[in-house]
Protein backbone atom coordinates (compact mmCIF):
# COMPACT_ATOMS: atom_id res chain seq x y z
CA UNK A 1 0.00 0.00 0.00
CA UNK A 2 1.75 3.24 -1.39
CA UNK A 3 1.84 6.15 1.69
CA UNK A 4 -0.55 9.12 1.42
CA UNK A 5 1.14 12.01 0.41
CA UNK A 6 -0.15 15.76 0.28
CA UNK A 7 -0.70 17.24 -2.64
CA UNK A 8 -1.11 20.82 -4.55
CA UNK A 9 -4.93 21.95 -3.97
CA UNK A 10 -4.00 25.87 -4.00
CA UNK A 11 -3.68 28.23 -7.33
CA UNK A 12 -2.42 31.01 -5.79
CA UNK A 13 -0.36 32.44 -2.58
CA UNK A 14 -0.90 35.99 -1.57
CA UNK A 15 0.02 37.92 1.73
CA UNK A 16 -2.16 39.80 4.23
CA UNK A 17 -1.44 41.80 6.88
CA UNK A 18 -2.61 40.21 10.50
CA UNK A 19 -2.24 41.38 13.88
CA UNK A 20 1.30 40.73 15.29
CA UNK A 21 2.69 40.67 11.78
CA UNK A 22 2.05 38.91 8.04
CA UNK A 23 -0.01 35.61 7.09
CA UNK A 24 -0.01 33.51 4.02
CA UNK A 25 -3.14 32.94 2.17
CA UNK A 26 -3.32 29.29 0.04
CA UNK A 27 -5.99 31.14 -2.10
CA UNK A 28 -8.44 31.97 0.68
CA UNK A 29 -7.14 29.34 3.03
CA UNK A 30 -5.29 30.97 5.91
CA UNK A 31 -2.02 28.95 6.30
CA UNK A 32 -1.62 26.96 9.50
CA UNK A 33 0.86 25.30 11.12
CA UNK A 34 0.76 20.99 10.92
CA UNK A 35 -1.29 21.40 14.38
CA UNK A 36 -3.70 23.51 12.87
CA UNK A 37 -2.04 26.89 14.76
CA UNK A 38 -2.15 30.25 13.34
CA UNK A 39 0.91 30.77 11.56
CA UNK A 40 1.81 34.56 11.71
CA UNK A 41 4.80 35.79 10.54
CA UNK A 42 6.64 38.51 12.48
CA UNK A 43 8.06 40.50 8.69
CA UNK A 44 6.69 40.55 5.23
CA UNK A 45 10.38 39.79 4.45
CA UNK A 46 9.98 36.10 5.81
CA UNK A 47 6.73 35.88 4.43
CA UNK A 48 7.67 36.58 1.21
CA UNK A 49 9.87 33.75 2.12
CA UNK A 50 7.88 30.98 2.90
CA UNK A 51 5.40 32.13 -0.15
CA UNK A 52 7.81 30.98 -2.19
CA UNK A 53 8.40 27.56 -1.03
CA UNK A 54 4.80 27.21 -1.04
CA UNK A 55 4.48 28.76 -4.41
CA UNK A 56 7.39 26.67 -5.71
CA UNK A 57 5.24 23.24 -4.98
CA UNK A 58 4.04 21.80 -7.93
CA UNK A 59 1.98 18.13 -7.51
CA UNK A 60 3.24 16.43 -4.59
CA UNK A 61 4.11 18.62 -1.16
CA UNK A 62 7.49 17.67 -0.37
CA UNK A 63 8.59 19.96 3.05
CA UNK A 64 11.97 18.56 2.61
CA UNK A 65 12.50 21.51 0.04
CA UNK A 66 10.76 23.75 2.94
CA UNK A 67 12.83 24.45 5.29
CA UNK A 68 11.66 28.06 6.30
CA UNK A 69 8.06 27.01 6.85
CA UNK A 70 9.30 23.67 8.80
CA UNK A 71 11.55 26.45 10.88
CA UNK A 72 8.61 28.72 11.33
CA UNK A 73 6.25 25.65 12.59
CA UNK A 74 9.11 24.60 14.95
CA UNK A 75 9.06 28.32 16.50
CA UNK A 76 4.95 28.45 17.18
CA UNK A 77 4.46 24.47 18.22
CA UNK A 78 7.55 23.58 19.52
CA UNK A 79 9.83 26.36 20.66
CA UNK A 80 7.02 28.94 22.07
CA UNK A 81 5.54 26.22 24.54
CA UNK A 82 8.66 25.94 25.96
CA UNK A 83 11.02 28.95 25.74
CA UNK A 84 12.32 29.13 29.29
CA UNK A 85 13.45 25.51 28.77
CA UNK A 86 14.89 26.09 25.51
CA UNK A 87 17.01 29.40 26.45
CA UNK A 88 17.98 27.19 29.27
CA UNK A 89 19.30 24.54 27.19
CA UNK A 90 20.86 26.91 24.82
CA UNK A 91 22.75 28.68 27.70
CA UNK A 92 24.15 25.22 29.37
CA UNK A 93 26.29 25.54 25.86
CA UNK A 94 28.26 28.10 27.29
CA UNK A 95 29.54 26.38 30.13
CA UNK A 96 31.21 23.52 28.03
CA UNK A 97 31.27 25.55 24.70
CA UNK A 98 33.27 24.23 22.09
CA UNK A 99 35.86 26.95 22.12
CA UNK A 100 37.19 26.41 24.80
CA UNK A 101 37.88 23.12 24.88
CA UNK A 102 41.87 22.68 23.26
CA UNK A 103 43.34 19.91 21.20
CA UNK A 104 47.01 18.52 23.43
CA UNK A 105 48.82 17.36 20.40
CA UNK A 106 49.42 17.62 17.83
CA UNK A 107 51.30 21.40 17.38
CA UNK A 108 49.64 21.59 13.98
CA UNK A 109 46.12 21.34 15.05
CA UNK A 110 46.68 23.44 18.34
CA UNK A 111 47.56 25.83 16.33
CA UNK A 112 44.89 26.30 13.96
CA UNK A 113 42.25 26.27 17.48
CA UNK A 114 44.21 29.36 18.39
CA UNK A 115 44.14 31.19 15.63
CA UNK A 116 40.48 30.59 14.51
CA UNK A 117 39.06 30.14 18.17
CA UNK A 118 40.79 33.15 19.80
CA UNK A 119 39.55 35.64 18.09
CA UNK A 120 36.21 34.71 19.04
CA UNK A 121 36.86 34.14 22.82
CA UNK A 122 38.26 37.41 22.93
CA UNK A 123 34.98 38.90 21.40
CA UNK A 124 32.85 37.14 23.29
CA UNK A 125 35.41 38.77 26.26
CA UNK A 126 35.06 42.62 24.75
CA UNK A 127 31.55 42.57 22.82
CA UNK A 128 29.61 40.14 25.07
CA UNK A 129 31.81 40.97 28.54
CA UNK A 130 31.39 37.47 28.56
CA UNK A 131 35.01 35.80 29.42
CA UNK A 132 35.25 31.96 29.19
CA UNK A 133 38.35 29.79 30.52
CA UNK A 134 40.26 28.00 27.89
CA UNK A 135 41.63 24.41 28.64
CA UNK A 136 43.51 21.76 27.22
CA UNK A 137 41.95 18.05 26.55
CA UNK A 138 38.88 16.55 28.01
CA UNK A 139 39.32 18.00 31.53
CA UNK A 140 36.01 20.42 32.55
CA UNK A 141 36.69 23.37 33.23
CA UNK A 142 34.53 25.99 35.76
CA UNK A 143 33.14 29.06 33.95
CA UNK A 144 32.71 32.09 35.79
CA UNK A 145 29.06 32.35 36.43
CA UNK A 146 28.91 36.61 36.09
CA UNK A 147 30.28 35.37 32.83
CA UNK A 148 27.18 32.69 31.79
CA UNK A 149 24.85 34.93 33.00
CA UNK A 150 25.54 37.50 30.23
CA UNK A 151 25.90 34.96 27.88
CA UNK A 152 22.54 33.95 29.02
CA UNK A 153 21.42 37.30 28.75
CA UNK A 154 21.83 37.67 24.95
CA UNK A 155 20.21 34.47 24.92
CA UNK A 156 17.12 36.24 26.85
CA UNK A 157 17.15 39.18 24.42
CA UNK A 158 15.47 37.04 21.74
CA UNK A 159 12.31 37.13 20.22
CA UNK A 160 10.61 34.08 19.51
CA UNK A 161 12.02 33.42 15.82
CA UNK A 162 15.22 34.12 17.13
CA UNK A 163 15.38 31.64 19.74
CA UNK A 164 14.28 29.31 17.40
CA UNK A 165 17.21 30.48 14.69
CA UNK A 166 19.53 30.37 17.23
CA UNK A 167 18.80 26.58 18.33
CA UNK A 168 20.19 25.87 15.23
CA UNK A 169 23.19 28.11 14.84
CA UNK A 170 24.18 26.86 18.40
CA UNK A 171 23.04 22.91 19.17
CA UNK A 172 24.62 22.18 15.17
CA UNK A 173 28.14 23.49 15.92
CA UNK A 174 28.07 22.75 19.74
CA UNK A 175 29.27 26.19 20.85
CA UNK A 176 27.25 29.03 21.92
CA UNK A 177 29.61 31.73 20.88
CA UNK A 178 29.46 30.54 17.74
CA UNK A 179 26.02 30.78 17.53
CA UNK A 180 25.88 34.44 19.36
CA UNK A 181 28.58 35.73 16.99
CA UNK A 182 25.98 34.78 13.85
CA UNK A 183 23.70 36.31 15.57
CA UNK A 184 25.38 39.69 16.33
CA UNK A 185 26.88 39.32 12.55
CA UNK A 186 30.36 39.03 13.43
CA UNK A 187 30.71 35.49 11.14
CA UNK A 188 28.26 33.76 9.10
CA UNK A 189 26.69 30.63 8.80
CA UNK A 190 28.96 29.09 6.47
CA UNK A 191 32.41 30.35 8.52
CA UNK A 192 30.97 29.19 12.04
CA UNK A 193 30.07 25.48 10.12
CA UNK A 194 34.16 25.94 9.10
CA UNK A 195 34.99 26.87 12.05
CA UNK A 196 32.61 23.51 14.37
CA UNK A 197 34.67 21.32 11.96
CA UNK A 198 38.55 21.95 12.46
CA UNK A 199 39.31 19.13 14.51
CA UNK A 200 37.14 17.10 12.06
CA UNK A 201 39.00 18.66 8.90
CA UNK A 202 42.55 18.06 10.46
CA UNK A 203 41.61 14.31 11.05
CA UNK A 204 40.11 13.85 7.67
CA UNK A 205 43.51 15.89 6.04
CA UNK A 206 45.85 12.98 7.94
CA UNK A 207 43.82 10.15 7.26
CA UNK A 208 40.74 10.97 4.87
CA UNK A 209 37.16 11.07 4.78
CA UNK A 210 33.91 9.31 3.22
CA UNK A 211 31.37 9.69 1.44
CA UNK A 212 28.85 9.43 4.03
CA UNK A 213 30.99 11.94 6.39
CA UNK A 214 30.93 14.10 3.57
CA UNK A 215 27.21 14.41 3.25
CA UNK A 216 26.16 14.72 6.74
CA UNK A 217 28.73 17.80 7.42
CA UNK A 218 27.07 19.13 4.06
CA UNK A 219 23.37 18.65 5.80
CA UNK A 220 24.70 20.39 9.14
CA UNK A 221 26.08 23.37 7.16
CA UNK A 222 22.90 23.70 5.23
CA UNK A 223 20.87 23.79 8.21
CA UNK A 224 23.26 26.53 9.98
CA UNK A 225 22.62 28.47 6.66
CA UNK A 226 18.95 27.95 6.94
CA UNK A 227 18.89 29.09 10.65
CA UNK A 228 20.93 32.07 9.75
CA UNK A 229 18.43 33.06 7.21
CA UNK A 230 15.63 32.39 9.12
CA UNK A 231 17.68 35.04 11.53
CA UNK A 232 17.95 37.37 8.93
CA UNK A 233 14.61 37.29 7.49
CA UNK A 234 12.68 37.60 10.62
CA UNK A 235 14.66 41.04 11.67
CA UNK A 236 12.33 44.35 11.86
CA UNK A 237 12.22 45.42 8.20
Amino acid sequence: MSEWKARRFWTTVTLRAAEGGVEILLDDRQLLTPNKHRLILPTERLARALAAEWEAQQGTIDPRTMPLTRAANSAVEKVAPQAEGVAAMLAEYGGTDLLCYRATEPELLIARQAADWDPLIDWAATHLRAPLRITHGVIPVDQDPAALARLRAQIDALDLYGLTALHDLVTIPGSLVLGLAVVAGRIDGAEAHRLSRIDEDFQIERWGGDDEAREAAEGRRMAIEWAERLWMLSRPD
